[in-house]
């Protein structure tokens, strides 16, 4: 990936639907290459899809975290497969350094949000956990 590839992706993240003749006309180059560079970026899997951002207040206020979590010594597949079941869980990540696995939380409420963590505690394997409630997001 060069650095046209990455202006290209920047232009995709804040408009999805610009037409390839203003991505082509911004990027300074024809617009065969913009479809060509979409295509090879699509197909080695670097653009995976496109999606809608929908303004804060049109979408149901949801209560949203990161928690962090230890996990006892080779309890890490249990561990993924029991918070795999978890609904407020909408991603795993595993991590080095203190934590193992980081969880990003979702939940449609503080009542429903403390219900998850209190099912998450149980989880055998987890030998520690930190949560943060995420309160603000910036577009990059």
């Amino acid at each position: 990936m060069d650095d046209t590839d990455r202006q290209l992706i920047a232009l995709l993240r804040n408009d999805g639907r610009a037409s390839v003749a203003t991505l082509a006309k911004t990027l300074g180059v024809a617009r065969a290459t913009v479809q060509n560079r979409m295509g090879k970026l699509a197909a080695n899997g670097t653009i995976v899809g496109y999606t809608v951002r929908l303004k804060p207040d049109v979408e149901e206020q949801r209560v949203r975290a990161l928690m962090t979590l230890a996990v006892e010594g080779n309890q890490l597949d249990a561990v993924i497969r029991a918070l795999r079941g978890e609904p407020a869980v909408a991603a795993l990540y595993t991590t080095n350094g203190r934590w193992d696995v980081i969880a990003e939380l979702r939940a449609d409420s503080l009542e429903g949000f403390d219900r998850a963590l209190a099912r998450i505690r149980l989880v055998e394997g987890i030998s520690q956990s930190e949560t943060n409630l995420l309160l603000s997001t910036f577009k990059f």
